[in-house]
C-alpha cells in the first residue's frame, strides 16, 4: 500500500463499463455550456461586483476582474485539457488520482465536497432569502420559517433542494432541459439590466480608479480575521483599496467562475466527450466573462464606490436605488431568484458527482456509487440533497462563502500542475484539446491560483486547515484500508508500487529467463483479481503473482524469499500475536499522549476551570504542536508497515506468516494517524477561538 499509488487508464475504463456504477452520456455542448452559466451567473452577478468595489478595489474592480477570468481560462484550459482525454465523473479528484496519486487525489476531492457543499448550502438559503423578500414585496402574509421544537427551519431551501433533488434521479437530460430555460431566461433579465443601467453612467465615478489604500477601523479579531493572508504575513496593517485591495477583490470574485470545475465533473454523462467538453467549457467561461464585467462597469459607474461602501449590504439594487430608478429592483429580485435556482441544481449535481466517483473507488463506501436504472446515482443524490436542505434551513451559512473560493483555487492548482504529469505517464492518450506551451502553462495557472488563494482571507485559511485535517483523518481511518486501487495493487506485480520504470525493467530482465512471463502476467492480470479485490475489505489474505508457476513449470523468480524487500526478516512476525515494531508501537504512544493533552485542556475549557483567554500563547501553539511527533512517528510507521506488506506479496501463500492479510501490519499506523490529526483540528479550532478572544 502507498499513500501516492496512482489510479490506470485502465482502472478508469474498467469503472465506466460497470453496469451498476455506470453513468448515462446525453449530455450535448451546449447543454456543458448552458450549466457553467447556469452555475455561474447566479446571485453574484448582481453583489459580488458591487460589493468588491464598495470594501476592496473601487472602479479597479473591472481590473480584478478581467484577472479572475483570464486565471480562471488557464485553468479551464487544464480542465478541458483533462476532461476530454479522460472524460470520467469526478473532475479535479479524478485527475489527480491518474496523475499524482492517491492522497492528492482524496485531499483535492474532499475540498470539492467542501466546496459544493457549502456552495449549495449558501445558494440554498440565500434562495430562501429572497422568496421572504418577494412575499414581502407581494404584500403575502407567510412566513418561511416554522418552529419545530427550539429550531427555527426555514423551509424555502427544503423546498427548492427537494425539487432538484428529484428532477436528478429522473435523470440528468431532463434537469439539464429546465436548466436551460431558465438560464437563457435569467440571461435575459441581466442584460436587460446593463443596457438600464448603462444610461446613469458617469465617467467622474470612475475616478479615481485605483483608490489609494487606507486604513480599515477594526474591533481587533474581526480585522486581522479579515486581512488577506499575504498582507496578514507581510506585517501590513488592515486596509482595504489600493494594490492589496485590487488583489483581495479578483480573489473575491474567483467566486463569480467556480462553474467550470463543477461542469467537469459531468464529464462521463457528454456525448463525444473530446469535442463536446471543450467547446461547452470555453463557450460558457466566455460568455460568463462578458457578463460580469459589463455588469461591474455598469454598477461602478452609476454611483461612486464612497457611497456604495456607506451602505450596509451594496449590491447593483442599491446603485440603482441611489440613482432613483427602483422600479429595475423587481426585475433584479427576479433575475435572483431564476439565477439562483439554476445554481442549486448544478451545485447538487456536481457534489452527487465528486461523492459518486469517490465512493466508486472505495475511498468512502461503495453502496453509494449504485445507479439507477435511469443511469444516475439516485441513492447518493437523495443523500446529498437531504445533506445540503438540512444546513441551509438550520445552519448561519453567511460566514462560509469563502470557503468556496479557497476549495475552487485549490482544486485549480492541482489540476494545473498534474497535466505536465499526465503528458509524461500517458504521451499517447487521445486527447480532444491539450494546453498550449505545456509545461509552462500549465505551472503558470496553478502559480496564479495559489497567489489568489493567498489574497484570501486570514479565517478563511484557519477554516481551511481545521477541514483538512479532519479530512485526513478520516483517510487514514477508513479510506486508506478500503481504497480498491491499495487493494489491487497487491493482486498485481508488487513492483508496480515503486513505479512503472522498475516493472518494465524488471519485465525485460525476466523475458530473458525461463520465468520470464510471470512479472507481466503478474501485472496483466490484476485488472481481472482486482475487481474481485474492490470489494473483499481489509481482511482478504493478500494474493501475488509470485505463487504463479513459470512457463517452464518452475517457480518464479517473485516466489523465492531472497526476491522480498529489505526488512523481510521482521515480516516474518507473527501479524496476529500482537508483536508490532518499536516505531509503531511509538507512534501509538506519542499519539495517545497527545490525544490526552488536548482532551484535558478542552474538558478544562468547556466545564469552565479555565477561560480561553486565560490561556497563555505558548500553551496554545504548544497544543498545536503537540500531536507532531506522533503525526511523523505514525508515517514512518506507516511507511515500515506498508513495505511489510509488499514482502508478503513477494512470498509463496505456504509462506506467509501467520495473519498476514492486507491491512494487518498497517492497522496501527493508520489508526494512529486518524487519532493525530483529528486531535489536531481540535487543537487548532481552540487556537482560532482563543485569537478571537485575545485580539
Amino acid at each position: 500500500m502507498s499513500l501516492f499509488v496512482k489510479k490506470t487508464i485502465d482502472q478508469v475504463s474498467q469503472d465506466m463499463e460497470d453496469p451498476e456504477r455506470s453513468l448515462k452520456r446525453e449530455l450535448s455542448a451546449w447543454d456543458i455550456a448552458v450549466m457553467g452559466v447556469a452555475v455561474a451567473v447566479g446571485a453574484g452577478i448582481f453583489s459580488v461586483g458591487a460589493q468588491a468595489a464598495a470594501e476592496y478595489a473601487g472602479p479597479a474592480v473591472i481590473v480584478s476582474f478581467v484577472l479572475a477570468a483570464v486565471i480562471c481560462g488557464l485553468a479551464v484550459m487544464n480542465y478541458a485539457e483533462f476532461s476530454s482525454s479522460i472524460p470520467v465523473s469526478g473532475s479535479a479528484y479524478t485527475f489527480s488520482y491518474v496523475s499524482l496519486g492517491e492522497l492528492v487525489a482524496w485531499i483535492i476531492g474532499w475540498d470539492l465536497i467542501l466546496e459544493m457543499l457549502m456552495a449549495a448550502s449558501v445558494i440554498s438559503k440565500y434562495w430562501g432569502i429572497y422568496v421572504r423578500n418577494v412575499f414581502e414585496f407581494l404584500n403575502i402574509g407567510i412566513s418561511t420559517e416554522i418552529q419545530v421544537g427550539p429550531l427555527a427551519v426555514s423551509w424555502p431551501p427544503i423546498l427548492i433542494v427537494g425539487l432538484f433533488t428529484v428532477l436528478l434521479v429522473l435523470g440528468t437530460k431532463l434537469t439539464s432541459r429546465v436548466n436551460s430555460v431558465l438560464t437563457i431566461i435569467k440571461v435575459g433579465i441581466t442584460i436587460f439590466i446593463v443596457i438600464a443601467g448603462a444610461s446613469y453612467v458617469k465617467l467622474s465615478n470612475f475616478s479615481p480608479f485605483l483608490p489609494p489604500s487606507e486604513p480599515v477601523e477594526s474591533d481587533g479579531a474581526s480585522g486581522v480575521m479579515r486581512q488577506t493572508l499575504v498582507a496578514f504575513l507581510s506585517g501590513a496593517e488592515p486596509t482595504r483599496y489600493g494594490v492589496y485591495g485590487l488583489l483581495g477583490a479578483a480573489a473575491l470574485v474567483f467566486f463569480a467562475f467556480i462553474g467550470f470545475d463543477i461542469v467537469a465533473t459531468t464529464a462521463e454523462e457528454a456525448k463525444d466527450p473530446q469535442r463536446t467538453l471543450p467547446r461547452g467549457i470555453f463557450g460558457g467561461l466566455a460568455l460568463v466573462s462578458l457578463l460580469y464585467i459589463s455588469v461591474t462597469i455598469v454598477v461602478t459607474g452609476m454611483v461612486s464606490y464612497k457611497e456604495m461602501a456607506a451602505e450596509k449590504e451594496p449590491s447593483l439594487a442599491t446603485a440603482f436605488r441611489l440613482v432613483g430608478a427602483n422600479w429595475v429592483g423587481t426585475f433584479i429580485t427576479i433575475g435572483i431568484l431564476i439565477g439562483l435556482t439554476t445554481v442549486i441544481m448544478v451545485l447538487l449535481l456536481g457534489l452527487a458527482r465528486v461523492v459518486f466517483a469517490m465512493s466508486r473507488d472505495g475511498l468512502l463506501p461503495r453502496g453509494l456509487s449504485h445507479t439507477s436504472r435511469r443511469g444516475t446515482p439516485a441513492r447518493l443524490q437523495i443523500m446529498c440533497g437531504v445533506v445540503v436542505a438540512v444546513i441551509a434551513s438550520l445552519a448561519d451559512v453567511g460566514q462560509l462563502s469563502e470557503m468556496i473560493n479557497i476549495g475552487t483555487l485549490s482544486a485549480f492548482v492541482l489540476v494545473s500542475f498534474s497535466v505536465p504529469v499526465l503528458r509524461k505517464r500517458y504521451p499517447d492518450l487521445p486527447r480532444g484539446f491539450t494546453v498550449p506551451w505545456s509545461p509552462w502553462l500549465p505551472i503558470l495557472s496553478g502559480v496564479l491560483c495559489i497567489w489568489l488563494m493567498a489574497n484570501l482571507a486570514v479565517e478563511t485559511w484557519l477554516r481551511f486547515v481545521v477541514w483538512l485535517l479532519v479530512g485526513l483523518a478520516i483517510y487514514f481511518g477508513y479510506s486508506f484500508s478500503h481504497s480498491r486501487v491499495q487493494l489491487e495493487s497487491h493482486d498485481q506485480n508488487p513492483l508496480l508500487a515503486l513505479g512503472e520504470g522498475i516493472v518494465e525493467e524488471s519485465v525485460a530482465v525476466a523475458g530473458e529467463g525461463d520465468a520470464g512471463g510471470v512479472l507481466g502476467a503478474g501485472a496483466g492480470a490484476g485488472s481481472g483479481v482486482g475487481a474481485r479485490a474492490g470489494d473483499a475489505g481489509v481482511g482478504r489474505t493478500s494474493s501475488s503473482a509470485g505463487v504463479a508457476p513459470s512457463a517452464t513449470g518452475a517457480p518464479s523468480p517473485a516466489a523465492a524469499p531472497a526476491s522480498a524487500p529489505t526488512g523481510t526478516s521482521e515480516a516474518l512476525a507473527t501479524v496476529d500475536s500482537g508483536q508490532y515494531p518499536l516505531i509503531t508501537r511509538t507512534a501509538a504512544v506519542l499519539v495517545g499522549l497527545a490525544v490526552l493533552v488536548i482532551l484535558a485542556e478542552v474538558v478544562a475549557l468547556l466545564t469552565g476551570v479555565i477561560g480561553v483567554e486565560a490561556i497563555p500563547v505558548p500553551v496554545v501553539w504548544l497544543m498545536i504542536l503537540v500531536p507532531l511527533p506522533g503525526i511523523v512517528t505514525g508515517h514512518m510507521a506507516l511507511s515500515h508497515a506498508t513495505r511489510t506488506e509488499r514482502s508478503w506479496d513477494l512470498m509463496p501463500a505456504g509462506q506467509r506468516p501467520e495473519g498476514a492479510v492486507v491491512g494487518a501490519a498497517t492497522r496501527v499506523p493508520r489508526l494512529s494517524l486518524s487519532a493525530a490529526y483529528l486531535t489536531t483540528a481540535v487543537a487548532v479550532v481552540v487556537g482560532i477561538v482563543h485569537a478571537i478572544e485575545v485580539l
